[in-house]
């Protein structure tokens, strides 16, 4: 399975409420340039998950406007509650693509990148983390598959 973990891109500061918040002009562009790039890298097989804020549904929008909004990824959330909706470490496809928030998906990161949830690793507005579950030969019985980070990519770098 392939996990990919994009936050949404930059949001007006005021709305009625959290998440009534739009994505600003800037956070369009951002949003569309990672999209553009995150395009020409998954299959047509992909499932697209996005919080229900505006924001993400924007920023999920840039991508497709075939994805599904799912309450366990709005703001706040835990790290679990993403993992599970995404259905880690099998998944709903081959490939995952959760639209979400920090600090959640950088404690997402932090927990599959070294196992501590309580940590979040710093993600900036547009980003994404790129995962793939990998059997570890040496797990017990009970213990998680491995995670590997395949890529990470910023509005900034396309």
């Amino acid at each position: 399975m392939n996990l990919i973990l994009w936050r949404h891109a930059e949001a007006e500061d005021n709305a009625a409420n959290d998440l009534a918040r739009q994505l600003t002009t800037k956070g369009r562009k951002q949003a569309q340039r990672v999209a553009k790039w995150l395009r020409t890298r998954v299959g047509d097989d992909a499932v697209i998950l996005a919080s229900p804020a505006a924001r993400t549904i924007q920023t999920a929008e840039a991508l497709t406007d075939q994805y599904r909004v799912v309450r366990d990824l709005a703001p706040g959330a835990s790290a679990r509650q993403v993992l599970a909706a995404a259905g880690w470490p099998h998944g709903l496809g081959p490939t995952v693509v959760v639209v979400g928030h920090q600090p959640t998906l950088g404690e997402v990161a932090s927990q599959l990148l070294d196992g501590d949830p309580e940590r979040s690793l710093p993600m900036k507005k547009g980003a994404l983390l790129w995962f793939a579950s990998r059997e570890s030969h040496g797990n017990q019985p009970g213990e998680e598959e491995a995670a590997m980070l395949i890529a990470a990519m910023s509005p900034d770098m396309v």
